[in-house]
């Protein structure tokens, strides 16, 4: 349950009405032209906005029907508690106090500065004819308050009785006269609220003239009296207080307490009210105490000068004796709660009553809200109208917010700045700034300073300081034309000065102005969320520097910004950190943080994008069925970013979550789901974070404080989680960095990252050192993140038994793969490696223990690496590294694949294009054939084989032909029927025509046989014949039998129409590739065209670099293909594509392009040495007889994998590759030298100077 700040009560004598309704407590009050309905202090009922009014009145509630009246100056709207209007009906005057008796057959009303009070008394209770006589009760002065008796027995019969203040301080007690009398009330008696409290000094600072009453109802004494001796039944200490209260009680007394400014107390008692034998007696005394302080404010105006209380005791027996609701006319109403002995207790007391809530707030909806960097203080503040500056507060385990102060500022505020040490609020308005202390309830203006700006001023902000304590900041508000001028304030050197007359006051200057540009396309310009810490410098002013604000043009770039103070010129440095290219036009929300995320909405409000702005990377997408009003940045202590997305009537928190390369998986995910509409059906104006995670939520003008935690009961959320952190509540911060914290060695992520990077060795090691451990685990025990593993061991290099140097083209990684065998000869059964055995035996104890460290899902994703890696094991020493590398993501994808079958979770995805990469430049493509074919039973079709890839990576076109032959005959056979028709596309791409013909002739049972046989019996290299052939191909087209269509087409000779209806039709890039290769070759025009027309552009476009490396190394343009994995694929194109918001993704910088990026440079360069030697080798002419340098004629290269030729050194190269031939190391044939004759020397053999690995690395995010 959120704490609530319902909003400002008004200033109203009859603004707040207490009752109780079938046995529950409804309080009502109004604020604005909100109807605020209460059960107690931190439970709101309801809130009933009246649109058709601006403000409210006055409020009434019957206890009998449990209507809630409330009255603007024009008319009534009475409330049932289904929140319905049962009617209206206008007054006639003007009546400043009304209210009904308790059996509803009288109306006291008055008027303003009325000395009379008119009693109403009802002849008939026809709507339509609603008669009344009346009669006047009259007083010396002014009426301030009238209030009948109440009475919660309905079954007992009693005489109405009114009790009525006015300004002589007299308090009137009126009860019912004779039913024959012309009176319908008359006076039973009087207290004198003035000499009631007598000051025990005589001393004037010790007197006051204020007093305040409220009547405690005689049923509701008894209750709270009866509810003390059930407290102190059974104690051996003896209460005088209580026996006196006891005596008072078997009086059954109406108590009416009077209290003054300075929390002295007197309580009077009213014996037998209404009784014709009146004594005098019946008025007494009851107590006479100190220590009742209200907390009235000193420099509250006159008009707030005035307090109203209401008591009441409740039937529950967890609720306390006695509450009494005190209404302040500055705009509060406080709740406290006592025990009834203790509060007329005559023993000396500090204090008397304790606070349970305070409700405070606006009278306006709530527009803008904005915190301090700690998230301690908070201001808010309407459209126009006062601002209010709370102070979070931590309770009893729940956190509230307390009205620490209300700026009341004539001028429209347009930004905010919050200077906390300095207890200052900065309000920035069209023409000038200003300054405020706001230690006091009402804040004190402390300087203006007027300023001059070209445009608007878009925002606020707080420069970065040498210092983060001091007696000076600088804030700074940059204008929409990109102009802008700081301000330096300056305060006294103790605090307490701020706000007294002596000493030096606080100021505000201008301190420079500054241009950044030209804004004509400048959307806007925001402060970023400073996520917790001051904004202090570094020693530089670089890029590395924190970022204190944000600029955003409509065309969809985004630039951070930084800033240095620069004291002795009196100058401010601002310095571009990045710039994102979003391509979100037009935006209309945007929000950053000074740890380099920013999150952009667009112009329909629908679309979230975050960025992460250092690496200029999209990490999330999402559309939204609503429209997104507020975007709000908080971190955790560890800067693990959380952003709250705001609707309507709800917000939606989402956590940054690990980047999952493998997997794809999304870098945020949304944890917490707040649904505003529960608590009141006004919209979101704004929210705000907190510290410690919690967030504010403005709504109308009502602030709702929700705790920093997750509830762990939502299924989703329980799959990110581990089981151990599954208990409720959960610390929000707690659950973000377990989410986003630091990994085991045993995860999965973890571990799938090293057998990428070919840690094998360390792979086994870990899943072995876990085996060991569980051995002995059992559920509750500490289960060490490293499984006792030396931290160094991770650090290491590669090892010997790496499978990223298990290359087939190198010699190195054969021996590797022959010495491992010797490598566990002579070790013990467990050493040997992660095998069937042990992987079964481990995967048993994962499914029976749950590890505290690895959610549910993830406990899952282990069992299946520790059963791939035992897969490759077992085939290890006839496979390279690549081969191991796809092995082992089919292998997961495969066992993955039946638990997303069960759910219909995208059952049919195929192998990213990472895997089939790695498979596409494997030595041993032979073996995974075998495997992936026994994977399938032998019997693999073609969904099966496009899951695969396989005809994507396989390079043999003699394997290629052959798998193709498989997949035609498996089409086949896979129903009982045996239908050619699942077949056709197949064999013709195979141009086995003749075996289709068998194929049909012996489908007797098909309807479409003889005319299909004789139609294939032709010869379509005929015009004729491919004529026929294409007309059938159309009308299947139109048939929507797209698959048969493209068969038809290839057995017209139409590979491209073919090719472009698997494409188009069926959606499927893989079949009309291996069609292509099938059909035509590696090297045919209609596999190029696609590559070139379709792959590349899709790939360009998503940001594909695994597609793209693929599709340019098919294109054999090799030096392309690995530029593809360090430069942005559309830049390669000679056909611009542009980007899309998928290309941006941080998916497209894998991790894992590295490892890829080392293999092609190698074979890269060797290729080119190669080639580069042959042409030295050829005879060069020259047109005169000068000595000629054959490397002269080498141009220098653009591209990023091949550097220039240095000048020839040594005869041998460094370089572990193929053995050159020797008529290529020597240059030529012997004997046949350049320009001359005789023997030539062999020329040497250059040496390749490789790029610098960190500049590659560092397009990775290394």
């Amino acid at each position: 349950m959120p704490a609530v700040l319902p909003g400002k009560p008004q200033a109203k004598l009859q603004a707040v009405a207490v009752g109780q309704w079938k046995g529950q407590r409804v309080i009502a009050y109004i604020s604005g032209n909100a109807l605020v309905v209460l059960a107690g202090p931190h439970a709101v009922r309801q809130t009933i906005y009246v649109d058709d009014e601006s403000s409210l009145e006055a409020v009434a509630f019957d206890e009998i029907s449990g209507k809630i009246a409330v009255c603007s100056e024009r008319a009534v709207h009475v409330y049932a508690i289904a929140e319905e209007s049962l009617t209206s009906f206008k007054l006639a005057n003007p009546v400043k106090l009304a209210a009904y008796s308790p059996d509803a057959t009288l109306i006291a009303s008055t008027g303003l500065y009325d000395k009379l009070v008119k009693i109403w008394r009802r002849l008939s209770f026809s709507f339509t004819e609603a008669q009344f006589e009346f009669a006047y009760l009259p007083h010396p002065t002014t009426v301030t308050n009238v209030r009948w008796r109440k009475s919660a027995q309905r079954q007992r019969t009693e005489h109405n009785v009114l009790y009525t203040i006015c300004a002589d301080n007299v308090f009137r007690i009126w009860t019912a006269s004779n039913s024959h009398s012309l009176q319908i009330l008359q006076l039973w008696g009087q207290v004198d609220l003035q000499d009631s409290i007598k000051p025990r000094l005589s001393s004037p600072q010790h007197s006051s003239s204020k007093r305040y009453t409220f009547v405690i109802d005689k049923d509701d004494f008894a209750v709270a009296t009866e509810r003390a001796v059930k407290k102190t039944h059974g104690t051996e200490k003896q209460h005088h207080a209580l026996e006196h209260l006891l005596e008072v009680a078997n009086r059954t007394p109406d108590v009416c307490v009077v209290l003054d400014e300075e929390g002295r107390m007197s309580a009077w008692g009213f014996e037998n009210v209404g009784s014709t034998s009146r004594s005098v007696s019946n008025i007494f005394n009851i107590a006479h105490v100190d220590g009742v302080k209200l907390a009235l404010l000193p420099e509250a105006q006159p008009q707030e000068d005035y307090v109203q209380m209401y008591a009441f005791a409740d039937q529950q027996q967890d609720k306390p004796g006695l509450n009494i609701l005190t209404h302040y006319f500055d705009g509060r109403i406080e709740w406290f709660e006592t025990q009834v002995d203790g509060f007329f207790d005559v023993t000396p007391r500090k204090k008397r009553m304790g606070s349970a809530a305070t409700w405070c707030g606006h009278a306006k909806p709530v527009e803008k809200m904005l915190r301090s960097i700690s998230g301690k203080v908070l201001v808010s503040r309407p459209a126009l109208g006062e601002c209010l500056v709370w102070k979070q507060r931590h309770r009893n385990n729940t956190t509230s917010l307390a009205l620490q102060s209300e700026i009341r500022e004539s001028q429209p505020v347009q930004k905010v700045c919050i200077l906390e040490d300095a207890h200052l609020v900065v309000l920035l308005h069209k023409t000038s700034i200003s300054v405020w202390d706001t230690r006091m309830r009402r804040a004190r203006q402390l300087a203006r300073q007027p300023y001059q700006l070209e445009g608007e001023g878009l925002c606020l902000i707080l420069l970065p300081q040498a210092t983060t304590r001091g007696e000076r900041l600088h804030i700074a508000t940059i204008s929409s034309e990109l102009k802008g001028v700081a301000w330096e304030i300056r305060w006294p050197p103790q605090s307490d000065e701020i706000s007294n007359g002596d000493g030096p006051s606080t100021t505000i200057s201008e301190f420079c102005t500054f241009d950044l540009g030209k804004g004509d396309d400048l959307a806007f310009v925001i402060a970023v969320d400073p996520a917790g810490s001051l904004p202090a410098v570094s020693g530089f002013l670089d890029t590395f520097a924190r970022d204190v604000a944000m600029s955003y043009t409509k065309l969809g770039t985004l630039h951070s910004w930084t800033a240095r103070i620069d004291l002795d010129t009196k100058r401010v440095n601002w310095l571009c950190t990045s710039t994102v290219e979003t391509g979100v036009t037009n935006p209309s929300l945007a929000s950053g943080t000074s740890i380099r995320k920013a999150a952009v909405v667009d112009t329909d409000r629908t679309q979230l994008t975050i960025w992460n702005t250092r690496q200029a990377q999209l990490e999330f997408q999402s559309q939204f069925d609503h429209p997104i009003r507020d975007l709000d940045w908080t971190s955790t202590p560890d800067n693990q970013s959380i952003l709250a997305v705001g609707f309507s009537h709800g917000v939606r928190l989402l956590s940054q979550l690990r980047y999952d390369y493998l997997d794809a998986g999304p870098a945020w995910t949304a944890i917490k789901e707040i649904r505003l509409s529960d608590h009141t059906p006004h919209p979101i104006g704004d929210s705000v974070w907190l510290s410690h995670g919690d967030l504010a939520i403005g709504a109308g003008n009502q602030l709702f404080v929700f705790e920093g935690t997750v509830d762990a009961g939502d299924t989703a959320f329980r799959e990110l989680m581990p089981s151990s952190h599954l208990h409720y509540p959960m610390k929000l911060f707690d659950v973000v960095s377990t989410l986003n914290g630091q990994l085991p060695v045993f995860h999965p992520q973890f571990l799938a990252q090293c057998i990428l990077r070919g840690k094998i060795s360390l792979v086994q090691r870990t899943i072995i050192a876990l085996n060991r451990t569980l051995k002995f685990y059992t559920e509750g025990d500490h289960l060490d993140s490293f499984l006792g593993i030396p931290v160094e061991a991770f650090l290491q290099g590669d090892e010997s038994r790496s499978i990223s140097n298990l290359d087939p083209l190198s010699s190195a990684g054969l021996r590797s793969t022959i010495l491992s065998y010797f490598d566990f000869a002579d070790v013990s059964s467990e050493d040997r490696g992660v095998t069937a055995e042990l992987a079964a035996s481990l995967n048993e104890k994962l499914t029976t223990i749950p590890m505290p460290q690895l959610s549910g899902q993830e406990q899952f994703h282990l069992a299946d690496i520790i059963e791939c890696v035992a897969t490759v094991e077992k085939h290890h020493r006839s496979m390279d590294g690549n081969a191991s590398r796809f092995l082992l993501s089919f292998r997961q994808h495969f066992l993955r694949k039946h638990r997303r079958t069960s759910s219909n979770n995208n059952a049919n995805a195929s192998l990213p294009w990472r895997d089939i990469t790695w498979a596409y430049h494997s030595g041993s493509q032979d073996i995974l054939v075998d495997l992936v074919s026994r994977q399938y039973h032998g019997r693999m079709q073609w969904e099966q084989a496009r899951e695969s890839g396989m005809f994507m990576w396989l390079s043999d076109h003699s394997a290629l032909r052959a798998q193709f032959e498989n997949i035609a005959r498996n089409q086949y056979t896979r129903t009982e029927e045996k239908n050619p028709i699942d077949c056709s596309l197949f064999y013709l791409a195979l141009k086995k025509k003749n075996v289709l013909m068998g194929l049909w002739r012996m489908a007797t049972w098909n309807r479409e046989q003889r005319a299909t046989q004789k139609l294939l019996s032709n010869d379509f290299q005929e015009a004729r014949w491919k004529t026929a052939a294409l007309k059938n191909a159309y009308v299947l087209l139109g048939r929507h039998r797209y698959e048969y269509a493209a068969a038809f087409f290839l057995l017209a000779d139409s590979l491209r129409d073919a090719v472009n209806i698997c494409i188009e039709r069926l959606d499927d890039l893989q079949l009309g590739i291996a069609i292509a290769r099938v059909y035509e070759g590696d090297d045919g025009p209609v596999l190029r065209e696609i590559l070139e027309e379709q792959v590349l552009p899709h790939a360009a476009v998503s940001g594909n670099r695994w597609l793209a490396t693929w599709a340019f190394w098919m294109l054999n343009r090799r030096d392309m293909a690995v530029r593809a994995l360090i430069s942005p694929v559309h830049t390669l194109l000679e056909k611009a594509e542009s980007p899309g918001l998928q290309a941006k993704l941080y998916l497209a910088d894998d991790p894992a392009l590295v490892i890829l990026y080392e293999q092609l440079r190698e074979k890269t360069i060797q290729t080119l040495r190669v080639k580069n030697w042959e042409f030295l080798r050829q005879p060069l002419r020259t047109d005169n007889e000068q000595s000629f340098d054959p490397r002269q004629m080498l141009r220098r290269r653009s591209s990023l994998v091949v550097a220039d030729l240095p000048p020839p050194t040594t005869p041998t190269t460094t370089m572990t590759s193929p053995k050159i031939p020797p008529e290529i190391r020597t240059g030529g044939a012997p004997g046949v030298g350049v320009g001359g004759t005789g023997t030539r020397k062999p020329p040497p053999q250059s040496v390749f100077e490789e790029p610098d690995a960190n500049s590659l690395l560092a397009n990775f995010g290394y």
